[in-house]
């Protein structure tokens, strides 16, 4: 028995033992003697000497292993009617990156040390709780326009005045006693200290990811610790987070002082408090990311654009209100973004190179493998593709500092694509520098 409509459940269990730790996602949990099944077949093939990662169900499911610091295993067992989700391959792909956003997630919220030499087990799964909401977030994939746990950068905003908000998340973090601050707006990073950013891009992504959760508490201020999963696994920061306006928090990365209250009652008024309508401009910006100073072509329906030197992207999806009639019906929103995560999985595992400054996975490094053996027949290396669909067109491009996915409706003649994704990437950039 394995999941029929199409949704993700998440296992976890001891290595060693296979003992059961959580399970995450899908309505309809797994027979416990599924999971044991799961885990037996990984352990079987490991004690022959087979690493197991991967396999394809015969309801047309994919079931993904990997074990992390030989101490806790993760599966990702996605169910049938994957049709609308991608290839098998690229289903693939997305579980991989699952596992490895679930496991760094873990470390952010307990340390590795607690992860990797488990001595208490029910002792764990009490304090894996505190990873659910996290977890949940990565499961569902359900706030749009969120593709960094997809393409490990940063979901950036770009403000109509990003100059002053530099200037105050610099000071602000500054009189924090710290280099790390970060102004969160709409799920987004609107404004960062040079040393944020200077943080392993997956270690960014699943910041964001903390500050959106605690952010969905409601609460107005928190103060909460975290390890780093490459920069400090073993010892935890501090991280104080304000809501400014809401929609708008404020954070920093710190060490023991100062207070949550001092932070809050002083700092948070003194550097914040005079730029509340600049604050209301940038919140203004909502789900488009781009300030009105960007004209973009009324052909575009969704784009993502990857500033590669930065790890940061900005994305959107257009809404259509003047559509022709006789033309073909064009995707929802929902499926824009969708269709958006596609075509980016396709055209990196095809055409252009993902550089990532994280620790790839061994079954990701063999994805590459397979992916390079394909390049391979190529002479050069691919700066432009296109795919076309019954839904949409999609073009790709990418240049030494950028890449650019665009969809684009199907009354759009094909020889134009290439025109549409220059224009569309030469006004961002000319208009906001990114």
């Amino acid at each position: 028995m394995m999941l029929q409509d199409g949704s993700t459940q998440l296992l976890c269990l001891t290595s060693s033992s296979g003992v059961p730790l959580f399970t995450r996602g899908a309505s309809k949990q797994l027979p416990f003697s599924v999971i044991g099944s799961l885990n037996g077949v990984h352990m079987f093939g490991d004690g022959q000497g087979v690493a197991l990662s991967c396999c394809d169900t015969e309801g047309g499911g994919k079931v993904v292993w990997r074990v992390f610091q030989d101490s806790v295993m993760l599966i990702a067992v996605a169910g049938g009617g994957q049709a609308s989700a991608g290839s098998s391959k690229e289903v693939e792909i997305r579980l991989q990156r699952l596992l490895e956003n679930v496991w760094n997630c873990m470390v952010l919220v307990l340390g590795q040390d607690e992860l990797a030499n488990v001595r208490n087990v029910e002792r764990l799964k009490r304090d894996l709780r505190s990873c659910f909401s996290l977890i949940d977030q990565l499961l569902e994939e359900r706030q749009e326009g969120i593709l960094g746990n997809l393409t490990h950068s940063a979901d950036s905003l770009l403000p109509p005045n990003p100059t002053l908000l530099q200037e105050a998340v610099d000071g602000f973090a500054q009189s924090a006693d710290s280099e790390f601050g970060c102004l969160i707006v709409h799920g987004r990073i609107a404004a960062a200290t040079e040393k944020w950013w200077r943080l392993a891009p997956q270690e960014v992504v699943l910041l964001s990811a903390l500050l959106r959760s605690l952010s969905a508490s409601g609460s107005a201020s928190c103060d909460y610790p975290v390890f780093l999963p490459q920069g400090s696994p073993t010892v935890a920061h501090r991280l104080l987070r304000f809501q400014l306006l809401p929609g708008a928090d404020v954070c920093v990365l710190c060490g023991p002082t100062p207070s949550l209250h001092k932070a809050e009652t002083t700092l948070v008024v003194r550097f914040w408090t005079p730029l509340m309508e600049t604050l209301r401009d940038c919140l203004a910006v909502g789900e488009r990311c781009l300030p009105g100073s960007v004209s973009l072509r009324p052909d575009v329906l969704a784009l993502l654009l990857i500033n590669r030197e930065t790890r940061r992207s900005v994305s959107c999806v257009r809404t259509s209100t003047n559509h022709p009639l006789g033309d073909p019906p064009l995707p929802s929103k929902a499926r824009c973004w969708e269709l958006l995560k596609l075509f980016y999985i396709f055209s990196t595992t095809r055409y252009f190179s993902q550089e990532e400054t994280l620790c790839v996975s061994p079954e990701e490094r063999a994805q590459r493998g397979n992916t390079e053996d394909f390049v391979s027949a190529f002479s050069h290396q691919p700066l432009h593709c296109y795919l076309v669909t019954e839904e949409c067109k999609s073009y790709g491009l990418q240049t030494l500092q950028h890449q650019l996915f665009v969809l684009i409706p199907l009354s759009v003649p094909t020889f134009a694509l290439r025109t549409v994704a220059t224009q569309t990437l030469s006004d961002i950039i000319t208009a906001t520098g990114f």
